[in-house]
């Protein structure tokens, strides 16, 4: 089993204290651990927003995913951060509807070009809330989730309810969490990492939907 996980900084691993704590290294111990022989790779990187995951999956991952076996997509948190962060800065309204629409773009060719170049099974994490006590950050994820929903469905991609792992324990598994607004954003590092805690629990959450199907 050849094992892929696409991502932006959360996959990567930032903010875990190392690389191995990160959700998809734990994973692919805990399939070895169950006498499954399994290998994994991991495209990701800090910053990435959906058009760089896309621009990487075309450019640098194709052979990888052609051999994958099941592949896991976790992207759109630097969209939607971005964009937050520059309305807040700029005292003007979020503009969602334009985010989702450039974001579902860039998912869908995502989810295409997996599916022309590979057999894996795609699993599509949905987005947890860092920031559960600012309505702006409610209402846009949910919209955002209810678009990666829907979008799944359409190419028959499986989702992982990540938002459901994380909510109302933010404060327990988010590196650095504040204050659980937005605003806590403007004043240092973003506070919207998984600590090593947060990553155990998407490790443990996510491997059953990786696990082959019989």
């Amino acid at each position: 089993m050849i094992y892929t996980a696409l991502g932006d900084s959360i996959t990567f691993g930032q903010n875990a204290s190392s690389l191995k704590k990160a959700y998809p290294h734990l994973i692919m111990s805990t399939l070895n651990i169950d006498s499954r022989k399994v290998r994994g790779f991991v495209l990701a990187r800090p910053g990435w927003s959906s058009y760089d995951l896309l621009d990487a999956v075309i450019w640098r991952g194709s052979s990888v995913i052609s051999h994958s076996s099941v592949v896991s997509v976790w992207i759109g948190g630097i969209d939607l951060a971005n964009a937050a962060l520059a309305s807040i800065r700029t005292k003007q309204p979020l503009a969602v509807k334009n985010i989702i629409t450039n974001y579902k773009r860039n998912l869908s060719a995502i989810f295409t070009h997996i599916k022309k170049g590979s057999r894996a099974r795609i699993i599509c994490c949905t987005q947890y809330n860092p920031f559960p006590n600012s309505p702006l950050s409610v209402e846009s994820i949910s919209q955002f989730n209810l678009m990666i929903n829907g979008l799944a469905h359409s190419y028959d991609v499986a989702v992982t309810p990540a938002h459901t792992w994380f909510e109302g324990r933010q404060a327990g598994l988010i590196y650095g969490y504040r204050n659980g607004k937005i605003e806590d954003a403007l004043s240092g590092s973003l506070p919207i990492h998984p600590n090593d805690q947060g990553h155990r629990i998407i490790a443990m959450s996510l491997s059953p939907y990786l696990i082959p199907r019989k």
